[in-house]
């Protein structure tokens, strides 16, 4: 199978059909998140930090995440990494997206509810992350850094990214965000889900198209 190109892309390109992709995509990874929040078993890496300092400051866990974005987004600036629409949509609307599924979430008692919660969350995260980077429309904060620093050194991907959510986890747990099994099994099933989706929601130009004009 052909790999997939998912180079950014202008936005005036087809941006009836991949913005409210972009939209919707990054609708459903703050929503998911919420849901992975309310079952209240263990969060992804970035999340604990997220956690960690909403309780630490009492602001609301959306505001935490666009904060937390933005200064990440101010670490591009050395590796020389430029923002897109998409970028500046994930600061905005995940955030919004995570606060409104909290307020509307109540967490439940039962833990099997709570474990259906967390698979939900988890799944839909992946169908969400390869939705937004499909349409290719510029990197998430957290993603650019992570690409940015894998082009201006000699680590892999894979090394960078573990290395940042390793950082990111045990900061996050030590400021007392929650970490269970939940943040095991995002760490082991996010990347197989957001590559499994990806075919499906990955915006391609007809070969027909002419992309830089």
């Amino acid at each position: 199978m052909t790999a997939l190109d998912l180079s950014p892309v202008p936005v005036r390109v087809r941006p009836g059909r991949r913005l409210p992709q972009l939209v919707g995509g990054l609708a459903l990874y703050g929503a998911s998140m919420g849901l992975q929040i309310e079952a209240a078993l263990g969060l992804a890496p970035w999340d604990v930090l997220h956690e960690a300092l909403h309780k630490l400051t009492g602001l609301s866990y959306g505001t935490v995440t666009a904060l937390v974005s933005v200064a990440v987004l101010l670490c591009w600036i050395p590796i020389r990494q430029r923002p897109g629409v998409g970028t500046v949509a994930n600061i905005v609307i995940i955030s919004v997206a995570v606060d409104l599924t909290l307020y509307l979430l109540p967490t439940p008692e039962h833990l099997a509810v709570r474990a259906a919660m967390l698979v939900a969350g988890i799944v839909l995260n992946g169908l969400a992350t390869a939705a937004y980077i499909g349409v290719r429309l510029g990197p998430g904060p957290r993603d650019g850094l992570m690409t940015g620093l894998a082009a201006r050194s000699r680590f892999s991907l894979r090394v960078v990214r573990t290395a940042i959510e390793i950082v990111v986890l045990v900061t996050g747990w030590l400021l007392g965000g929650t970490v269970g099994l939940g943040t095991a099994a995002y760490a082991l099933l996010i990347g197989p889900l957001a590559q499994a989706f990806l075919p499906y929601v990955a915006w391609q130009p007809r070969a027909s198209a002419q992309i830089g004009h």
